[in-house]
């Protein structure tokens, strides 16, 4: 059933193009997309099968790992799986209520991926600044609370943009050229005034992840100052490896962010394709790339995934 029912005078449906310019080449560019969405669900799955089967990581930053793979697998399923349909099987259009429902699970994801990075960065200052009342501080029912409000905030912030959908008459084109049911895409599709949906969908997303970095620029202000008075530089050296992880992960998720939404509403100069690549890209990536990196960056996580990937190995084998 859809999330977002309409009256009969509006259930109607849209065409995703899938990237404009480039139909010829969907079979192609379908082989990336296939695989980065492959990679990204054994990785996330694998990361969410060894810290639930290990006892010895149900710790805090290993939750926070799970909570990250969780949003990154139902992010790019929103997505990938009907943009395959279009590449594979011209199987481009979508009803209205399917549009609107891709377009929320989606949104709230990509909210819900900024607000867990946010309570990562959290986790390493208290490891770093307080590490003899982390345990205290930082408790499994404590990350389970952030967690609620990180996807209370995501449910509250995303829901608007496909209400505000519902309002607008879809007088003639209805053809999207797109992979998926980007908010201002479809938008750009009615014959009414978009002013709200314009600045709503601009500012909101702007708001959330500056006001994300500003945070976690804060925590690492406070890390970085804390390490610095440590004498030692095999423990700075220390300290600072326990961050690489997360600070990887924020570089493939925040730039593309910026960039994609920014040229997406004022980069009028830049071919369509581009636009729509860049924006598949910026939820393609950090989703094939987060567990790989927490997988290579974490010592303990690396050892059990090891250790489980041996066994299914020499099963297979025998």
């Amino acid at each position: 059933m859809a999330v977002f029912n309409l009256t009969p005078s509006d259930s109607s449906s849209f065409i995703l193009k899938g990237i404009p310019g480039l139909e010829a080449a969907h079979i192609w560019i379908s082989i990336p997309f296939s695989t980065s969405y492959i990679i990204s669900l054994l990785g996330n799955f694998m990361v969410l099968f060894v810290v639930g089967k290990e006892q010895t990581l149900h710790k805090p930053m290993y939750l926070l790992i799970c909570m990250l793979a969780l949003t990154d697998i139902s992010t790019s399923s929103s997505v990938v799986l009907k943009a395959l349909c279009i590449f594979w099987f011209k199987l481009e259009v979508i009803t209205m209520d399917g549009c609107l429902t891709q377009m929320f699970f989606f949104h709230a994801g990509t909210t819900m991926h900024s607000a867990v990075l946010v309570t990562m960065a959290f986790d390493r200052y208290v490891a770093i600044c307080n590490p003899l009342r982390y345990a205290t501080i930082l408790t499994n029912r404590r990350i389970a609370q952030l967690g609620l409000v990180g996807l209370t905030r995501a449910v509250l912030l995303s829901l608007p943009l496909p209400l505000l959908l519902t309002r607008l008459p879809f007088c003639g084109n209805r053809i999207i050229p797109h992979t998926h049911c980007e908010h201002m895409a479809v938008a750009k599709m009615s014959c009414g005034d978009i002013t709200v949906n314009r600045i709503y969908g601009l500012v909101v997303p702007f708001v959330v992840n500056v006001s994300d970095l500003t945070l976690i620029a804060l925590s690492y202000g406070l890390i970085i100052r804390a390490v610095l008075r440590i004498s030692s530089k095999k423990a700075h050296q220390k300290a600072l490896n326990t961050c690489t992880a997360h600070i990887c992960v924020m570089l493939i998720s925040y730039p593309p962010f910026f960039f994609s939404t920014v040229t997406h509403r004022f980069g009028q100069g830049i071919a369509p394709h581009i636009h729509i690549i860049l924006a598949n890209l910026y939820f393609l990536l950090p989703t094939m790339l987060n567990p790989i990196i927490y997988g290579a960056k974490t010592k303990e996580l690396r050892e059990k995934v090891g250790k489980y990937t041996y066994r299914m190995w020499s099963l297979g084998g025998h």
